[in-house]
């Protein structure tokens, strides 16, 4: 577990890929020997919340739904949309690169755009899935969370409510990580001769770091947000029948 005293950069060496999640935050390298609490102090970071979301990270048996909820909608949807830019802006493109350069490197280049084909598939459904949540799941979860603490536009939004309730966006919520997987067994089983076997193992470890930190960020918006916003919506609705 790591804690507010530990060093930051130690939290680095443990795990290189919570650098990932540290970015998120607005966090950038250079933070020498200070402590995570001090760290997060000098870029005005709720530690708390930096602390949960990154044990939940590290480690997937930990996920502390409780005190994650206890924090507010907007904290949890900040770190959800910086979560979106990166696959949407870094990772995503960064494996489309890869597999470019995979192509040129291969004996059947067209067997290759095959599986290239399968992972622009699911990058077009991703993105329209991240959108979604972007435009409309996030404005939502935030005007619901106003209306519970300030009591504004609360007949607006009990109309929203039961228009659309938070319990419906967990019903059509798709499972986008287990399909990642799908292409990381086809491209492990299924892959033609190449000769760079070392672009292959870079591309399938970017595969399974993409697979965990979408598992992770699924798992939030399944646990926490959404459980969090249908309390608020049940108080809403019983104040108003």
């Amino acid at each position: 577990m790591f804690t507010s005293r530990m060093k930051l950069a130690e939290v680095v060496q443990a795990n290189f890929n919570t650098l990932s999640v540290i970015n998120r935050f607005g966090i950038k390298l250079g933070f020498g020997d200070f402590s995570v609490h001090k760290v997060c102090e000098a870029n005005g970071v709720n530690v708390d919340f930096f602390l949960e979301i990154l044990n939940a990270f590290h480690d997937k048996n930990y996920f502390p739904q409780e005190q994650l909820q206890s924090f507010s909608v907007a904290e949890i949807v900040s770190y959800l949309r910086k979560t979106h830019q990166d696959y949407m802006y870094q990772n995503i493109p960064h494996v489309e690169m890869l597999l470019e350069q995979l192509e040129v490197d291969c004996s059947k280049p067209d067997e290759i755009k095959l599986v290239h084909n399968f992972f622009n598939e699911y990058k077009d459904e991703l993105f329209k899935h991240l959108l979604w949540e972007d435009d409309k799941i996030f404005p939502y979860a935030q005007s619901v969370e106003h209306a519970y603490i300030n009591g504004s536009n609360v007949k607006q939004i009990v109309e929203a409510i039961r228009a659309y309730p938070m319990s419906n966006f967990l019903d059509e919520h798709d499972d986008i990580e287990s399909k990642l997987n799908d292409i990381n067994i086809l491209f492990v089983k299924y892959l033609p001769p190449v000769y760079n076997q070392h672009l292959c193992i870079r591309i399938l470890r970017e595969f399974s770091i993409l697979e965990q930190d979408i598992n992770n960020h699924s798992r939030i918006e399944e646990k926490v947000l959404a459980p969090k916003v249908i309390k608020m919506e049940k108080f809403l609705l019983k104040q108003h029948e």
